[in-house]
């Protein structure tokens, strides 16, 4: 039996965020191989954090900067380890290596770090994406991990293609995988145009991208509440700061309705889900719970990203402000439109995230590579020459840190 070691950046929480609900739909995934996995993390345990041994999957708190992870993993001698985003690879991978050479490793990216941060510096400065803005450290530091891992998982097409493009990565270090859902879970009807009412959105308050979205949308909202006086905006979220819940306003009918236990309900009940991301990478996971429960949304470019090609989208795209509100309007109001739209998600759904087919084409790669992982790493140059500079940098400040901390 193949022993699998996951460590995670934070607790999974598949019900306050998509890289959540990514974690798991692997976790799943490699326990049906009939594998043994093991989740460790340094994080502290939070309020909504699943409960892995419900999942048959054992779980360990694990220390920064302290050898004791040396000694716990030449024990455990996993035979795949999973890093959740590169710092987690930046502070045990060197760790790994030593004790598990022969371990293959893998970099689950999440969506790119380096991306969402040269988005948020453009629009924070409110000017276009420059090269020296995606060149930044947090892109050195992301793009070493993926050359010291044998592979990184993408969730989106355009990621890889610019991590072909810009950085010239070899396609063998990178595997895309979007998310993978049970269609057959899917609901193949839900409620109708006629049953359903308001506006909503959905995303963790804590993700930068998501707060600035609410932000948006307190000048969007306005332009929306003008043609509709008695329409309301619902915002749920996880973790909603008190500057959030001081944005709830009755009387313009914009509500902050914090924790939704069940997000599935919440998007079925509305009529429109507006997503107005203005940076940030990776998919959207309000945008496809919204799919699921064929609940159309108004999005931006960036919203979109990765989520479809030459498909129709279930709704609205437009990075105009005035675009996005009258497009909200128009599906709000016209059932015909409305109707339309909905019928672009099952579709949608059923060409790029059937999770069988994913989930399949991961373990063929996984496994290919595992069998010839001695020439994968040859063939890797660079990677190799990364470990050894940057590996022992990090190793030896860890060391430094471990032995501070002794005294």
């Amino acid at each position: 039996m193949k022993k699998v070691l996951v460590i995670g950046y934070v607790w999974p929480e598949p019900n306050s965020s998509a890289a959540g609900t990514h974690m798991m739909s692997l976790l799943r995934l490699y326990r049906q191989q009939g594998w043994q996995v093991e989740f460790a993390t340094p994080a502290q345990p939070s309020d909504h954090m699943i409960d892995l041994a419900c999942e048959g999957i054992t779980s360990i708190n694990i220390a920064l900067n302290c050898d004791s992870f040396d000694t716990y993993i030449s024990q455990y001698q996993p035979d795949i380890v999973m890093f959740d985003r590169f710092m987690m690879e930046e502070q045990f991978g060197w760790r790994v290596d030593k004790h598990c050479p022969n371990a293959i490793k893998i970099l689950d990216t999440e969506d790119l770090q380096c991306l969402r941060n040269a988005r948020h510096q453009a629009v924070k400065s409110e000017r276009a994406l420059t090269q020296a803005d995606l060149f930044s450290d947090i892109a050195k530091r992301e793009i070493a991990a993926i050359l010291r891992c044998d592979i990184s998982l993408i969730i989106s097409d355009f990621e890889m293609e610019l991590l072909q493009s810009q950085f010239k990565l070899d396609p063998s270090l990178l595997h895309h995988l979007p998310f993978m859902l049970d269609l057959k879970k899917c609901p193949t009807q839900t409620k109708a145009y006629s049953q359903r009412q308001h506006f909503m959105t959905i995303g963790n308050f804590r993700h930068a991208p998501n707060w600035d979205a609410v932000l948006y949308l307190q000048k969007i909202w306005p332009l929306i509440r003008k043609q509709l006086p008695q329409a309301e905006l619902h915002i749920y979220g996880s973790y909603p700061p008190p500057k959030a819940t001081a944005l709830n306003n009755p009387k313009t009918g914009f509500l902050i309705k914090g924790w939704a236990e069940d997000a599935y309900r919440v998007m079925e009940q509305s009529r429109v889900c507006l997503a107005p991301i203005r940076f940030g990478a990776g998919i959207k996971g309000k945008l496809l719970d919204a799919m699921i429960m064929q609940t159309p949304s108004v999005t931006t470019s960036v919203g979109s990203e990765g989520m479809h090609k030459d498909e129709p989208w279930p709704g609205h795209i437009t990075d105009n402000i005035d675009d996005f509100a009258q497009a909200a309007v128009d599906l709000y109001v016209q059932e015909s439109l409305w109707t339309e739209a909905q019928s672009h998600a099952s579709s949608l759904l059923t060409a790029r995230y059937d999770g069988q087919k994913l989930g399949q084409e991961w373990m063929n790669k996984l496994n290919h590579t595992q069998e010839n992982l001695a020439q994968h790493r040859l063939n890797n140059f660079t990677g190799a020459m990364m470990k050894h500079h940057s590996m022992a940098s990090t190793k030896y400040m860890s060391q430094w840190i471990a032995a501070k901390n002794a005294n």
